[in-house]
């Protein structure tokens, strides 16, 4: 085989894989896949090619699943429209039967003309169905024809299905970042709990909140909230030990730990020092679990008590996926306390496989161990439950808005026990860009599409269930990841990556089934380089994108859009935590920081690029200050004030302006702080994720200017006029 018929022959493999051998830059340009790259990542997706042979059998072996020959083990619809089968799959004249998760059963017999697609009629009642062909069970989930809205939580409050949403206003917070009285150095759940309650008081009907995924308990250095062990299970260092057994049982077992002293320092820190927070914190809830247990054996023979109950009622509804974790989290301990490697791809061969008999006995062996996962688990679900209750409660519409991250960390418990689901031996991140020339590799894992067909999409929808689990919505970060995201060979550089396309109709469509079932709104980061028809697709499922201050520019690149100009389906905001804040914008200090850790590239003119950088910026601000001033927001006759006196309040009243359905305000911002919580494509140079409020809540809450400006925020949006979204709310849709 010439090298020329090769080289086209796994393109035509990695076409048909579903990824994309041509991309295009931000300038334009079009690049092709290196051969090398594309047989890589076809290897790393089960599909090797490393010669003709295997060539023609991963062909084969996609032409099986894609050939139609067989229905996959579940199909995706649209409440009211007619459902397709492939020809293949079916004889005409064939019966089936339809049974809806109601219990109703729909018969029927397809009349199709052979060779043409079959079609099923159109089922209005949304859920997961059966349909059976020749003993063969198919999933339909069949969503209504877009997610839950805004609109659709205010008609819920209200218990009106006319009322007509006004313009609503949240508040976006650092949940580790939180201060309160007894919290051990981390931002915990009851300090949510308690902002949300606050915030409502003054208004808010939204608090969006950082990613609570689980980390990794045995390696407290790793921290970033967007790179999880696993997108199933919760961060345990946010519990407040009180919150479930009370404040003399936590005070009993943080001197039965030995921590009393050392908990009170670290909550004096301006910044979190996790590796000791983190110990700390497990150390005390620990001396908690084994009370627990104490207390519990002494009652051997007698009835279990509520809260013995209610956890093991937790541990059977969670069922597997959550004994997965426990396991990982105390096999990872075992393996880092023997000297091991804390990549479970590094462990013993039989210890890689969460269903062998060896993790089995591991397991047996140190039930104990285990059962402490399954119980800090069980308190941190109770703690976030608890700040939407508390959300709710004080009058939130929305409540909290989780923050689902775009991928896990392949060393993590999600990849250990979805193995076979996930990508393994690449790394989720980006081309190179205007921002990063060299690309950017996060890292992170995520699912295979081929895995989400032959697995009938069973860990995407999991996944999902976790997110909604405890929150009126969610916000997806980088949501452009649901039709393509740019994959990277782990040890290659980030420019040596490829795009691979995801099934973006059924994606959506489980999401909207989904968001309903839990009544709860779908948010999606879609900043960055947005393919054409995205958002208008997003728009068409009730999706809300996300729309920032410093990008929302004239179509010339030049100027600043006028409140009034921005999206009316999405979500504004001044700024995100990987962005700076209005003070940190007004300062330059943002410019001051990436030049000091080496991200301003060099200019062909000589010229400082610094210097350079912070002229531009001083361009901007006269330019965002002569808009605030159209806006309406900014007297007419008063020079832009200086870089260290920010117009915050302008800001944040030219923002609460914009049309959406809801806009979000940084509680950086609120507090006028000048520093962000992330400078993306840094580590140790920058204290990303540890940056915590300099006040405790309660005082937050009673410091006049940043209540000011809560009360501004509220009635500058309460002026504010919002449109109906293109998803009309006033029609309902059907829904589960």
């Amino acid at each position: 085989m010439s090298t020329r018929r090769s080289g086209d022959t796994i393109a035509t493999l990695a076409t048909r894989a579903g990824f994309e051998v041509e991309w295009e830059d931000a300038h334009r340009k079009v690049h092709r896949v290196p051969e090398k790259t594309l047989s890589i990542l076809l290897e790393r997706m089960g599909l090797p090619c490393g010669n003709a042979t295997q060539i023609r059998q991963s062909a084969a072996a996609l032409d099986a699943e894609l050939s139609g020959r067989k229905l996959p083990p579940l199909m995706t619809a649209q409440v009211g429209r007619g459902i397709a089968l492939p020809a293949a799959a079916l004889k005409s004249g064939s019966h089936y039967r339809i049974e809806l998760e109601s219990g109703s059963i729909i018969d029927g017999r397809f009349t199709a003309p052979k060779g043409e697609e079959a079609l099923l009629a159109p089922i209005d009642e949304p859920g997961y169905h059966t349909l059976v062909i020749h003993e063969q069970r198919v999933t339909l989930a069949v969503a209504p024809s877009r997610c839950y809205t805004v609109a659709d939580a205010w008609r819920s409050l209200r218990d009106d299905e006319r009322a007509v949403a006004p313009p609503l206003w949240g508040v976006a917070t650092q949940l580790y970042g939180l201060r309160r009285v007894g919290d051990g150095g981390i931002g915990d759940y009851s300090a949510l709990a308690q902002i949300a309650a606050e915030s409502a008081k003054r208004g808010a009907h939204a608090l969006a909140v950082s990613p609570t995924h689980a980390m990794f308990s045995a390696e407290p250095n790793r921290f970033s909230p967007y790179s999880p062990s696993s997108r199933l299970w919760l961060n345990v260092t946010h519990i407040d030990p009180a919150a479930v057994f009370g404040k003399a049982a936590a005070r009993a077992a943080m001197q039965s730990a030995d921590a009393v002293d050392a908990w009170s320092e670290l909550e004096g820190l301006p910044l979190i020092d996790w590796p000791k927070a983190v110990v700390l914190k497990l150390k005390v809830l620990r001396a908690l679990f084994e009370n627990f247990c104490t207390d519990e054996r002494a009652r051997e023979g007698t009835e279990d008590t509520p809260r013995a109950l209610e956890f093991h009622g937790f541990c059977e509804r969670a069922g597997r996926a959550l004994e997965d974790h426990a396991r990982f989290e105390a096999l990872q301990a075992a393996q880092l306390a023997q000297g091991g490697n804390g990549h479970w791809r590094n462990w013993p061969e039989a210890l890689r496989d969460p269903r062998s008999p060896e993790v089995e006995a591991f397991a047996q062996a140190h039930r104990h161990e285990v059962d402490f996962h399954l119980f800090l688990q069980w308190l941190a679900a109770k703690g976030l439950s608890h700040a939407q209750y508390a959300a709710h409660e004080a009058g939130m519409a929305v409540g909290l808005i989780a923050d689902l991250a775009v991928g896990c960390d392949s060393a993590g418990s999600h990849a250990w026990s979805y193995r076979d689901d996930m990508l393994q031996g690449v790394s989720v991140g980006a081309p190179p860009d205007l921002f990063n020339q060299a690309g950017q590799s996060w890292g992170l894992t995520t699912f295979s599409p081929r895995a989400m067909r032959t697995q009938g999409f069973s860990a995407f929808i999991d996944m999902l269930r976790a997110a909604f689990a405890h929150a009126g919505g969610i916000r997806i970060d980088h949501i452009l990841g649901l039709r393509r995201l740019w994959l990277v060979p782990e040890g290659e550089s980030a420019s040596n990556g490829a795009y691979l396309r995801y099934p973006l109709e059924d994606l959506l469509r489980l999401i909207a089934l989904e968001s309903w079932r839990h009544r709860a709104i779908v948010i999606g980061e879609d900043l960055g380089t947005v393919p054409p028809g995205f958002r208008e697709r997003l728009d068409e499922h009730g999706i809300a994108g996300i729309r920032v201050l410093w990008f929302e520019r004239g179509e010339d690149g030049t100027g600043f859009k006028p409140p009034q100009a921005w999206d009316r389906n999405a979500v504004g905001t001044t700024t995100t935590h990987d962005l700076p804040t209005v003070a940190g914008w007004w300062a330059g200090s943002d410019i001051t920081w990436r030049n000091r850790i080496g991200q301003t590239m060099a200019r062909p003119d000589g010229r400082d690029p610094e210097e350079a950088a912070q002229e531009e910026r001083a361009s901007d601000r006269a330019e965002l200050w002569q808009s605030f001033q159209q806006a309406g927001v900014a007297a007419p006759d008063v020079e832009a004030p200086p870089t260290d006196n920010p117009p915050v309040d302008e800001a944040l009243a030219f923002v609460a302006a914009t049309p959406g359905p809801l806009v979000t305000f940084p509680l950086e911002d609120l507090l006028a702080q000048s520093d962000q919580p992330n400078l993306p494509g840094s580590i140790d140079e920058h204290p990303n994720w540890r940056r915590r409020m300099n006040l405790p809540i309660d005082e937050m809450f009673l410091d006049d200017t940043f209540c000011d400006r809560l009360l501004a925020v509220d009635r500058a949006r309460s002026a504010a006029t919002v449109s109906t979204p293109s998803a009309n709310p006033a029609s309902e849709p059907d829904t589960p």
